[in-house]
């Protein structure tokens, strides 16, 4: 297979009035990179990087350094075409933007490969244990940056109660823009007004320091989550392994981390219990397949981070429906052995709206796309709507 012809496209919606905060950053708009890929053969695929900061770096390394490369390459088979582009710029781009370009060119010719075969994605990666995925809503983000702990509080339980009411059986929950005290009446509020036997998720997006976290995750722990994502900042290794000595909430990581040769280390440091590698940040679903491996060595559950477009969201799903049961049990049990998607419910018409059959959740659960390659199509009319580079 040969790359003919390499497109891509910076997408932004503007949020307005439904923007909002996470620990980090204000989000007033919702954005991603996509790279198209036509073979000689007139073959498509489709992939996505790009979309935690700026995507303008992110094209200008495909368009001017990594496309020229795989364009001139006879072979564009995904394994090869990775290595060879990492070797040409493992000297100035080992994380970031490099890679999230690597990632999105990755996908798109996974996406390919599968098509010039007639498979998904997943045959291509050893076969299926699923045809579905158990979601988890992502919201419970913050609207502003004070607290009302009336109408604040009022406002989140009665968000997370219509996510459940629409089929969620699990939920994630943002945490640490504010003190930890408002954070924890936060967190009580949810489990108050959804129960003790719904599965709950939190994520700090790296707020805390080591001592902070393990404050907060005993709010977490009495609460009964199930989950405590991004406790400390990426870099943090000695920070994230405390933190997972003190508690016993489950840890979870490496949205931010890149490669496997990052996960080599986030891993071997003992810092997390679950490994979140984004697959449209990390390097695409080759090194997905590399990082599961590590983290299958060391018996932890891999839950992909998705945060993107329809693309990001099929690619996704294409990934946990071939991950085998970490560690093996008679039965699947959701996060405790089975791996989950995640399933983000701020607005996105990039991922509601890109694809020519939007995901939707069916019983608490996501269907992993049957189809060639990644087994979506893309709306074209939706593509040029948001498109602004």
């Amino acid at each position: 297979m040969k790359i003919d012809r390499i497109e891509t496209y910076i997408l932004k919606v503007p949020l307005g009035s439904e923007r909002f905060f996470s620990s980090q950053a204000e989000f007033p708009e919702r954005n991603s990179f996509l790279v198209k890929l036509t073979s000689t053969d007139g073959l498509v695929g489709w992939g996505e990087g790009g979309q935690y900061g700026p995507a303008e770096p992110v094209k200008t390394c495909v368009d001017e350094v990594l496309g020229p490369k795989l364009l001139a390459m006879p072979d564009a088979a995904p394994g090869l075409v990775w290595e060879t582009l990492y070797a040409h710029t493992r000297d100035f781009g080992q994380k970031g933007t490099y890679i999230e370009a690597m990632s999105a060119l990755d996908i798109a010719l996974w996406d390919l490969t599968g098509k010039s075969l007639g498979v998904p994605v997943s045959t291509l990666m050893g076969g299926r244990f699923r045809d579905s995925v158990r979601a988890y809503g992502t919201g419970g983000y913050y609207t502003s940056t004070t607290f009302d702990p009336v109408a604040d509080v009022a406002a989140l339980q009665t968000e997370m109660e219509r996510y459940a009411s629409t089929g969620f059986t699990m939920l994630k929950v943002k945490i640490g823009l504010l003190p930890v005290r408002q954070d924890a009446a936060r967190i009580t509020a949810v489990r108050k007004a959804l129960g003790d036997d719904f599965s709950l998720l939190a994520d700090a997006n790296h707020a805390y320091n080591a001592s902070t976290a393990v404050l907060m995750g005993r709010t977490l722990e009495r609460e009964g989550f199930e989950l405590f994502e991004e406790p400390v900042p990426p870099e943090d290794r000695e920070g994230y392994a405390r933190v997972r000595a003190a508690l016993d909430v489950p840890i979870a990581g490496g949205e931010a981390e890149y490669t496997r040769f990052g996960f080599r280390d986030f891993i071997g440091g003992g810092c997390v219990d679950i490994v979140q590698p984004d697959i449209c940040v990390c390097g695409g679903i080759s090194e997905v397949m590399k990082i599961s491996a590590l983290a299958s060595a060391r018996n932890l559950r891999v839950v992909p981070h998705v945060w993107g477009s329809g693309i990001a969201l099929s690619a996704g799903l294409q990934v946990c429906s071939a991950l085998p049961l970490a560690p093996f049990a008679y039965e699947p049990v959701p996060l405790q052995n089975e791996p989950v998607i995640e399933f983000d419910r701020t607005r996105n018409p990039l991922r509601d709206e890109l694809l020519t059959t939007p995901f939707t959740l069916q019983d608490g659960r996501v269907l992993v796309p049957g189809g060639p390659g990644l087994g979506v199509e893309v709306n074209p009319d939706t593509l040029e709507r948001y498109r602004v580079g």
